[in-house]
């Protein structure tokens, strides 16, 4: 059995743990309701972006000119995978991680085995854990949530767009973690490059319409597909941070409930272990009385 001392100690450890976590909880919370309010505002911009392009290259001929439609063989493979810079927060990461190689064995195993594969990380985490699994990653933006904004975003969707027109890379897939709610993340792992077009239903349905463009379609399309990438990688980073400010506030709260019951038990091996040493005492004291007496 521990001694009054260890567990005494313990319990002043747990208990120092366990405002750690209510504070973490707290500072997520906060953190939480701006990202939330972030990803809110940026949904409906983001939706109605991608059907203002759908509609405009449904029709259009020029579309099919953009570089970034290039449909190549697919030899040389980027993954844009979105995760934290820090731990603490669930399974949040290792999802993640989880769906990123899930995705190479089932669609780019063949690209994996010769090294055609390459990691373009957004989040500490990410880098770390893939980079330890011999994955070539890149690293530049890695810590791009300590500056989270649309600017540093878009450069790093830029950089995307070029490597890949410059047939650096044949295809780029992006994962990350979608916000439901505070409890629930959906992990997400879509086509980002090249951008798929139509069925032919859907064009037929839409070039019913006649449109007058001013500027000229090649104009806008050149404006809007460059746009639409952009939105598209901000919204995933948003959508990301709200998950990760949910999945620590959700570890924290678990923690912190965990630490309660923890200290529960501590305090009642710590009152067993009083009342033996206080038994023993006395014990002794009685045995010592009955030697002198005898």
């Amino acid at each position: 059995m521990a001694s009054l001392k260890e567990v005494r100690n313990r319990i002043v450890s747990v208990n120092s743990t366990q405002q750690i976590t209510k504070a973490m909880k707290m500072v997520a919370a906060a953190k939480l309701r701006r990202a939330q309010d972030n990803i809110m505002q940026m949904r409906p911009y983001a939706q109605k972006l991608g059907e203002m392009l759908s509609t405009v290259s449904a029709g259009s001929e020029s579309s099919s000119d953009s570089p970034l439609k290039t449909v190549r063989p697919v030899e040389k493979v980027l993954l844009v995978v979105v995760t934290s810079d820090r731990g603490l927060c669930g399974a949040f990461n290792t999802n993640v991680i989880k769906a990123t190689l899930q995705l190479i064995e089932q669609k780019y195993a063949q690209q994996a085995l010769r090294g055609n594969v390459e990691i373009f990380a957004i989040g500490k985490k990410g880098a770390e854990s893939l980079s330890r699994r011999g994955f070539t990653v890149h690293t530049a933006y890695a810590d791009l949530f300590g500056r989270l904004n649309f600017v540093a975003v878009k450069q790093a969707a830029e950089e995307i767009m070029k490597d890949f027109s410059e047939g650096r890379y044949d295809a780029v897939d992006l994962i990350y973690n979608e916000f439901k709610n505070v409890a629930t993340q959906i992990i997400h792992a879509d086509p980002y490059l090249p951008i798929r077009s139509e069925d032919k239903s859907m064009r037929a349905r839409k070039t019913e319409v006649n449109y007058i463009f001013e500027p000229t379609e090649e104009e806008i399309l050149s404006e809007l597909i460059p746009k639409s990438l952009k939105i598209q990688l901000y919204r995933s980073v948003l959508e990301s941070n709200a998950s990760e400010q949910g999945a620590r506030m959700t570890a924290m709260d678990k923690a912190t409930e965990n630490a309660q019951e923890l200290l529960k038990e501590l305090k009642l091996v710590y009152n067993r272990t009083r009342q033996a040493a206080i038994t023993t005492e006395i014990l002794e004291i009685v045995g010592g009385a009955e030697a002198l007496k005898n």
